[in-house]
Parts: C-alpha cells; structure tokens; sequence
C-alpha cells in the first residue's frame, strides 16, 4: 500500500442503569473521539475526529462500533471529510457499525467532499440485529460545487449497504470515473450533490407523513419511498445546504415516531 495516514477507531456502547456510555474504545493514527454528550440525559451523542482535516491518497480510515442491547447513540463529526486530489494511489474509507436488539444507532456524519482528482473508496455497512433501529444518512459532494468547481477528474467507489439479521435491505453502490455518470438523465442529472437518508421501523403512514409534509426547496429533486419497514429518502442538488435541511427535518418528523424522542441536534452542527 502506498505511503499514507492509517487509522483505526473500534468504538462499544452499552446500556449501564438506564443510560448508554461508550464502554470500549480503542484507537490507532488519527482517528478519534470526544467525550460522549448527553443532551437528552441518557442517549449518547459522540463527535468523531480526523484532526488532520484532509483525506489524501493513500490513507486508509477504519471504524468499527457495536451499539448493544438497549444503548442509544448519535454519531456525527464536527465537519465534512475531505478526499484531496491525488497523484495515483487510492483514499479508503471502511466503516462498520452494528446494532444489536433493542438498540438504536442514529449515524449522521457530516458530508464527504471529493476534489476534482481525487481516487476514493468509501464503503458504510451497517449491521442490524432483530428490532434495532437505525436513522441515518450519507451525503456525498462531487467537487467543489460554491466554487463552481466539479469532479470531471478522479474516480469514486462508494457503497452502502444495511442488513437485518444478515438479510440484505438496501445495498447500492456509485461508482465514477473521469466525470462519467455525472451528467444525463440516467446518471445525476448534472447534480453534483447526492444524498441519502434512511430509517428503519417505518410504516405507511410514517411514508405518507413525510410526504405530505416536506416541501423540498427549489432545484431540488427529492423522492421518498418504503423498502418493507426501511424508509429510503433521496436528494439531488446543487449545493450542500438544501439537502441538510431536508434531510434535518425529515429527522425531526421522524425521530418521534420511531424513536419516542424529539428531534434533538447535536450542537457542533450550530457552529
């Protein structure tokens, strides 16, 4: 493998009197975590750090979390992640999260900005067991879209894959190369931001509520839809803003119903 940061952060959240703590964590190179948050008393809210700022070629991210039987956690990052043009080796991003029953996993990262030549392999998968609960999204950002700048240079590997109890509920993958796929009505539409957000739980009527409710902004396509119980929303765009705020408020109308709980932002997103 090429010269390069490697990193790896394992992360275990159990259930301990009635709130969830971060009861292992072990870490290798820079990837890190702040002391948990608990704004709404016992669910865990975690930031997780790549103090270099910046993802080059060559560097290879892991992370591995177990959320246990009753634990509640969010996890988000205190801004986007960065892939940075490179001369020829590869970016790799693996992460790994599993939720056992009982438990709830809301996985929210803040969104990954490829630069025009950058060589990108980015793979979430995340591991449901029984009736764990899962809300979460992935955005990803083509370019450099308030500069005008696109990713016509480059290529991108960048799956996604949720299983229950082994079973496959949505498993998808874009893959781009050189600009290809970004322009045309069968690859993005010339949107060079794309965003996913899921939940799992949901019912019909959780489906209608959404979209009856959102009205996505202007130059924005938006579509909502049910998978079984997994509630599958996606955005296209032309910046990174829209798709936060849809993809927020459709947190916020959810999260009661699926969760019990009020929507409740973690305070680096205000900052």
């Amino acid at each position: 493998m090429a010269d390069g940061w490697f990193a790896k952060l394992d992360l275990g959240f159990e259930c301990r009197a009635g709130r969830t703590v971060l009861a292992s964590g072990r870490r290798h190179g820079p990837l890190c975590v702040q002391r948990p948050f608990y704004p709404e008393g016992d669910a865990c809210h975690l930031y997780l750090l790549h103090p270099p700022g910046g993802v080059v070629g060559g560097d290879r991210l892991e992370l591995d979390a177990r959320v246990g039987e009753r634990a509640h956690a969010l996890l988000t990052t205190p801004g986007a992640t960065k892939f940075y043009r490179s001369t020829g080796a590869q970016a790799v991003q693996q992460q790994r999260l599993r939720i056992e029953a009982g438990g709830v996993l809301e996985w929210f990262p803040q969104e990954n900005i490829l630069f025009p030549g950058a060589e990108v392999r980015s793979h979430t998968r995340l591991e449901l067991t029984g009736d764990a609960r899962l809300l979460g999204w992935e955005i990803q950002v083509l370019g450099r879209p308030v500069i005008g700048e696109r990713f016509r240079s480059g290529t991108a590997d960048l799956g996604l894959l949720i299983t229950r109890d082994g079973r496959p509920l949505l498993s998808e993958r874009l893959r781009l190369a050189q600009g290809d796929a970004l322009e045309g009505p069968s690859g993005l539409r010339g949107y060079p931001v794309v965003g996913a957000f899921f939940a799992t739980g949901a019912q019909t009527e959780d489906l209608a509520v959404g979209r009856e409710t959102l009205t996505p902004p202007e130059h924005v396509l938006f579509a909502i839809t049910r998978l079984d119980d997994l509630l599958v929303a996606r955005c296209l765009a032309r910046a990174i803003e829209p798709v936060r705020r849809t993809f927020t408020a459709l947190w916020g109308l959810l999260r009661p119903r699926l969760v019990g709980r009020a929507a409740c932002p973690p305070r680096i997103w205000a900052t």
